[in-house]
């Protein structure tokens, strides 16, 4: 029994698809028949809420008339991992994140009118971190489904483009721009095998950038031509308000002008923001171009085309080298934007809807997993003959030989002396007879077609013709590709004490790089225990911190990746007293959906401890924007300090001007969660580069990083021979006083700054 639901989690709308005669069907909406149901939620006055279509149209008039009673909720796919929480006044209670996608989700289920939906693979973006995919995990199970199965983005879209032939081997590029993000992964095929290389992601580069482009480059220009709006401008609270009951009409535009040359925009009084600065309602009667959008969309989308460009050139590769540049995503409808790739990169594939594209590859995916046994046999009909029907589910080979048995245990009604079972390709072109089957199993092999998703019939007879109930009574074979296991999408590590300098630093565990296939594992021996755990004692606790980080990651302080899970021992866990200064190892697994166990081993008392780790949430709200404040004044507290010490130039300028920046930025709007992360991003960049110069300054205190500095500028050109001589003896002839190294450096470092 497999799976065969796949479900598409994006950040403005969701989608459903399952596997139907071998191939991946959109279940429509049931109230709109459209193939994306919008990712809202809304409650009425009478406390019902309702999902989709309906919510969103009720958030629409409630931004237009600025209600300042929330009911309505969009986006909430963007907190997932955190603890914000979003209060409905006529439910009279907060949500989480995960309980309004599970509403999401539990919509999305309800159309395939059928069947129930036990099971289903969810889409993730490759940035999400490890409490995100937990939090997409806890939705499913909260919207009712028994088992979640996760698949990347990028990988769902190149399994739906990569069953043709011709993609059997070499690079695929996904240029997945969707309404809030922007993600561009490489994909490389070996005989059809698909496996994620390389991916580079733009979390504030989406839809919505060209929305707002729209509206302040397009629609508030023509605006001011016919109406004083000048104090609605100066106010930042007046112009977001503003400039987001606009942003539906760019919403329009961007829609038609996908396929059409021009498009007429006209908005009621009142329909566009309300009144202007003398009284007079507001109205949009404005006819855009093809022409006008390219001026609008071109910086948006070559940002994105760069990024793509910075990636390949990564990876030694040019658009010539690519098989396909598969489009994910509604804005990848532009034409303005498939122009600039064709020029840029290579020519985009349209053979397959960019909209559907992800949820019909999750639905592929979903073909290949296993049902969980405990699963299984709650939805097993034992009155139908039970059989185990085991093909690879994926191959490049033309034909597959598999095993079919009999499973007597789990059938109830009576099974005859002789059971022949016969397979047929759904395409009526290949069947293999009637072959005997038994409890022990039989090898039979298919016939496949070609860069297809092959589906098969299995009908039962018994020794006189008669028909037999089977189940299950059909399977899936896909020809062509071979779904490559997802990758780490970011270096896992603990936080470590380094030895030399007293530091907590971020130390990458061996087997857990980025990149790295999954499932994967990673072992980091003798780890210090520095305090004496009790037996029985709950109150000590030995503690170790997870972290996720980017490339470069290595050596910073481990307060600047990602923090993710907490590895957390007492004396309730253990059979004995672990003395102070006793050494651990600690072995860390994650499997397929990114889900972490670890085990601890203490040599001495020849005992592991094995767990799941629990994810941590992110602070969202007051508690981040403190965090953030606090943050950004102790790294504008590092660079006067470092000023202080002598270190000056261009590089401690920039590091300055960007914490300003940053700390500027952050004033105007503290509150959302967008925002926050935003500075966040910037801060953890800023911070370490301010560390970098520190440890640089501390370099200098000691006698090798004084002589590694002076046969620097010295092959430099910037100390002459005769000066280095004098230098390099006062050196030698100096003992470990950190004063006098330190007063040699300013002395050194002198004619650098000549």
């Amino acid at each position: 029994m497999k799976i065969n639901y796949g479900i598409y989690i994006g950040t403005s709308s969701a989608s459903i698809a399952k596997m139907e005669a071998g191939e991946p069907v959109i279940i429509r909406s049931i109230d709109k028949l459209k193939d994306t149901t919008p990712i809202a939620v809304a409650i009425n006055k009478k406390g019902n809420l309702f999902v989709g279509d309906k919510a969103y149209d009720s958030w629409k008039v409630g931004t237009l008339r600025k209600s300042e009673n929330q009911n309505s909720f969009i986006e909430f796919t963007r907190t997932l991992g955190t603890n914000k929480k979003y209060f409905s006044i006529n439910a009279n209670r907060s949500f989480s994140s995960e309980e309004l996608l599970a509403e999401v989700i539990q919509r999305l289920l309800s159309y395939d009118r059928e069947q129930s939906v036990n099971a289903a693979v969810i889409t993730i973006p490759s940035s999400f971190k490890l409490n995100q995919i937990d939090a997409v995990r806890k939705a499913g199970y909260l919207a009712g489904l028994k088992q979640v199965e996760i698949i990347t983005e990028d990988q769902a879209a190149a399994l739906s483009y990569g069953l043709d032939a011709k993609r059997n081997n070499g690079f695929s590029l996904v240029f997945k721009f969707t309404s809030n993000d922007f993600n561009a992964a490489l994909i490389k095929s070996d005989n059809g095998f698909l496996s994620v290389i390389d991916t580079e992601v733009d979390n504030y580069l989406g839809g919505k950038n060209l929305d707002y482009a729209i509206v302040d480059q397009l629609i508030i220009p023509h605006i001011q031509e016919r109406f004083s709006i000048d104090k609605i401008l100066d106010d930042d609270n007046k112009k977001a308000e503003f400039r987001s009951a606009l942003k539906f009409f760019a919403e329009n535009i961007i829609n038609e002008l996908c396929f059409e040359t021009s498009y007429n925009v006209y908005a009621d009084p009142g329909e566009c923001g309300g009144e202007d600065d003398e009284g007079n309602e507001i109205e949009v009667e404005l006819t855009v171009t093809q022409e006008q959008l390219k001026n609008v969309f071109a910086p948006i989308f070559q940002r994105a085309i760069n990024t793509c460009l910075e990636l390949l050139k990564k990876n030694n590769l040019n658009g010539s080298d690519l098989n396909s540049l598969i489009l994910a995503g509604k804005p990848t409808y532009s034409p303005i934007l498939r122009d600039m790739l064709s020029e840029q990169i290579c020519e985009p594939e349209t053979s397959i809807d960019p909209l559907t594209v992800i949820v019909e590859g999750a639905a592929l995916y979903a073909s290949t997993i296993d049902f969980k046994e405990e699963l299984k046999n709650l939805q097993r009909d034992r009155t139908k003959i039970q059989l185990e029907i085991n093909f690879e589910p994926t191959t490049v080979e033309e034909e597959a030989d598999g095993v079919i048995k009999i499973l007597a245990d789990k059938t109830e009604s009576e099974i005859p002396a002789k059971v022949f079972a016969n397979f047929s390709r759904q395409d009526g072109a290949w069947s293999s007879g009637k072959v005997e089957i038994n409890s022990i199993g039989e090898i039979v092999t298919v016939q496949l077609e070609k860069g297809k998703s092959n589906a098969f019939s299995v009908t039962l007879f018994d020794d006189k013709g008669n028909k037999l109930e089977s189940e299950p009574s059909s399977f899936n074979i896909i020809q062509g590709s071979k779904g490559g296991n997802a990758v780490l999408p970011y270096n896992i590590g603990i936080e470590i004490q380094d030895r030399n300098t007293g530091k907590l630093e971020f130390r990458t565990i061996q087997g857990l790089e980025k990149s790295q296939a999954l499932p994967a594992a990673g072992l980091i021996s003798n780890i210090k225990i520095l305090k004496a755990i009790r037996l029985g004692v709950e109150s000590d606790v030995f503690e170790i911190a997870i972290y996720q980080g980017e490339h470069g990651a290595e050596g910073t302080r481990a307060i600047y990746n990602h923090h993710t899970n907490t590895i957390r021992i007492t004396g309730d866990d253990l059979p004995a007293l672990v003395p102070e200064n006793s050494t651990i190892d600690i072995y860390i697994k994650v499997d397929i959906n990114q889900k972490i166990t670890a085990s601890i081993t203490f040599p001495h008392l020849a005992f592991t401890y094995e767990f799941e780790c629990e994810t941590v949430t992110d602070l969202t709200g007051e508690d981040k924007a403190s965090y953030l404040s606090n943050e950004i004044n102790e790294g504008l507290i590092s660079v006067k300090h470092l000023k202080s010490k002598g270190i000056d130039g261009a590089e401690i300028e920039k590091a300055e001007k960007d914490l300003n920046d940053i700390k500027s930025q952050f004033e105007k709007d503290k509150s959302t969660s967008d925002k926050q992360q935003l500075a966040l991003e910037k801060l953890r960049k800023a911070l370490k580069f301010i560390d970098n110069l520190n440890n640089q300054f501390d370099s200098y205190k000691t006698k090798d990083g004084v002589e590694d500095l002076l046969f620097k500028l010295t092959e430099d050109g910037l100390i002459p021979a005769k000066i280095f001589q004098e230098l390099y003896e006062q050196l030698s002839n100096m003992n470990s006083d950190a004063v006098l190294i330190e007063k040699l450096n300013n002395d050194i470092k002198a004619y650098e700054s000549k």
